[in-house]
């Protein structure tokens, strides 16, 4: 019969504690996890580091595992640094892969960690002592994740731990940046060391590539040429905003944030026309694709022959989508922002002989961004109902623009004021629901000190498994405020459905065949139960006070959920 270490009187550091102590060594913040019955020396490892003040990450105990993912995801964002999750053996895993994907295709360096049922039935320390340890094996755990992480490994030897985390970590960081898999046994993860925990030194992340100086001579020439040049953007990382603002200012070039994730420029740029491109598509004769993976919808409109398409970015043919076939005129594989510096400078000496055409440009599109505001104006005024554009504003003008935003579909950012970078986040273009709440609650916990807002459609707010969700709120006292818009139903699948079908059965009910979300829940109780401040919506001129009131509340350290009611 195996003996543990402890029966004997010794108390040898183990793995576990070593593993913990590795995260931390590389910056790690948080450990979300969502525990079963392989995380045993993980327990231990955290209640031996309660005792002697170990350098660890912050614990940080999730009930649902996509949860977990999506505040790592959050934390992130705000951080710039990987977070830890750990989930239970394959059954975990699997409920982590909605919001893995999402992070996968946000190019978030998770280190996502997974128990796996002890490897032997019998004579070692950790071996299988429940029932579900059979039934929990798999031959590959790993395959139901691996399409959606850079790269997977599983703990064979206990003196690896330190390697394996040092190599998950300098995976995840390489660019284009990534989500990785550890799969850790219970026996090993619970052996003795035979020597003492050692600071583990983080290798250095390898910088981004940098843009070719020949390729970027000649974007800088074509910028010069060209009549009707436009910017397509849509996941631009903070530092890349600023250099970008400058570009499209100096150059008069109009910029549209197509299925944007992050905010690519200010609202107030006279060169932010939104997420739209219309006409600015059909008639430029050069686009730029800019960290940007579909520019334009091929069935429903494409650039004119002709025109020079350009796509730059951290990965810009997108290596990991089975299907992408954009016609490009040049593609460059840098870091945005170093792209936008040194195209700044190659475009000095090349200006002035187009200041003329640049000056007419200008001209045109000013007119036609005046013509825009009035019409957003118009959109967003108050009516008989609540409309996603009149809440879109409302919600701008109530939280003002340091508020950061994680919005799962429902708001209008044309319509909401954002002025700087980092302050909004939208889904990730893979699209997985149940992704804004969790990121919300992530992200206030790596920046406690910020008004952080999760605006979310219905169907959204229950895919996030909303009583995990406000519990996480209460149980590690993160503020946020929840914003439902509130339709009944859910606006993908039908705007899908009527988008093919309108003419069909599908039009004679609207399309709301398996997108009714009636009878809809009071979603205000749902959170009231965990201590939130809540109100139902659902008059227009009720909804700037309350959006003051919940704001105060989660100012005075209370979440926060308004469900508002908007017939769309």
């Amino acid at each position: 019969m195996a003996v543990s270490p402890t029966a004997r009187g010794e108390r040898p550091a183990i793995v576990a504690e070593a593993f913990l102590r590795a995260l931390a060594d590389h910056g790690v913040d948080y450990f979300f996890a969502n525990p079963g019955t392989d995380f045993p020396p993980i327990v231990e490892a955290l209640g031996r580091a309660r005792k002697t003040n170990a350098k660890i990450p912050r614990p940080i105990l999730v009930p649902h595992e996509n949860l977990a993912v999506a505040m790592a995801h959050g934390a992130y964002l705000m951080t710039g640094r990987p977070q830890a999750v750990m989930v239970h053996v394959n059954v975990g895993t699997a409920n982590t892969v909605n919001n893995l994907i999402n992070a996968s295709r946000d190019r978030v360096p998770l280190i996502l960690a997974a128990g796996r049922t002890p490897i032997t039935e019998k004579g070692s320390f950790g071996s299988r002592n429940r029932p579900i340890h059979w039934a929990q094996e798999m031959f590959d755990q790993a395959s139901l994740v691996r399409e959606a992480v850079k790269w997977d490994y599983e703990l064979r030897a206990p003196s690896q731990i330190g390697d394996v985390v040092s190599r998950a970590v300098e995976v995840s960081m390489a660019h284009p940046r990534g989500p990785i898999y550890l799969v850790l046994p219970r026996e090993p993860l619970s052996a003795p060391l035979t020597e003492p925990i050692a600071p583990v030194r983080p290798r250095p992340a390898p910088a981004a590539a940098y843009p070719d100086p020949r390729a970027v001579i000649t974007l800088a020439e074509w910028i010069a040429a060209a009549e009707r040049p436009l910017i397509v953007a849509s996941a631009l990382r903070a530092n890349a905003v600023a250099p970008l603002a400058k570009l499209a200012e100096r150059c008069a070039i109009p910029v549209v944030s197509v299925n944007q994730s992050t905010l690519c420029l200010p609202s107030s740029h006279p060169m932010n026309f939104g997420a739209e491109s219309g006409t600015l598509l059909s008639d430029a004769d050069l686009v730029i694709a800019l960290e940007s993976d579909v520019p334009w919808i091929p069935s429903v409109q494409q650039p004119p022959a002709g025109a020079h398409v350009v796509h730059i970015g951290d990965d810009p043919i997108y290596t990991r989508y089975p299907m992408r076939s954009f016609p490009s005129s040049l593609t460059i594989q840098a870091d945005a922002t170093a792209l936008l510096e040194t195209l700044s400078e190659a475009l000095d000496s090349r200006l002035q002989m187009a200041e003329a055409r640049i000056a007419s440009r200008r001209a045109r599109l000013t007119e036609r961004m005046r013509t825009r505001r009035a019409q957003l104006a118009r959109d967003a005024a108050a009516g008989e109902a609540i409309s996603p554009e009149y809440l879109s504003h409302a919600i701008g003008d109530a939280l003002g623009t340091s508020a950061i935003i994680f919005n799962e579909y429902p708001l209008r950012i044309d319509h909401c004021v954002r002025e700087h970078a980092g302050t909004y986040f939208g889904l990730s273009p893979a699209g997985g629901l149940g992704w804004g709440l969790g990121a919300a609650l992530g992200a206030k916990l790596a920046a406690p000190d910020k008004l952080v807002v999760a605006t979310l459609g219905d169907g959204a707010y229950l895919f996030a498994n909303p009583t995990a969700g406000h519990w996480v709120a209460a149980a590690h006292k993160l503020p946020i405020l929840t914003i439902i818009f509130n339709n009944g139903r859910y606006g993908a699948v039908r705007r899908s459905t009527l988008s093919m079908f309108k003419d069909g059965a599908s039009g004679e009910t609207d399309g709301r065949i398996l997108a009714d979300l009636d009878p809809v829940p009071a979603y205000e109780a749902l959170a009231s139960v965990q201590g939130a401040y809540t109100e139902r919506v659902e008059r227009p001129a009720d909804l700037p006070d309350a959006l003051g009131r919940a704001r105060e509340a989660v100012l005075n350290g209370q979440q926060a959920l308004l469900n508002v009611i908007t017939p769309y």
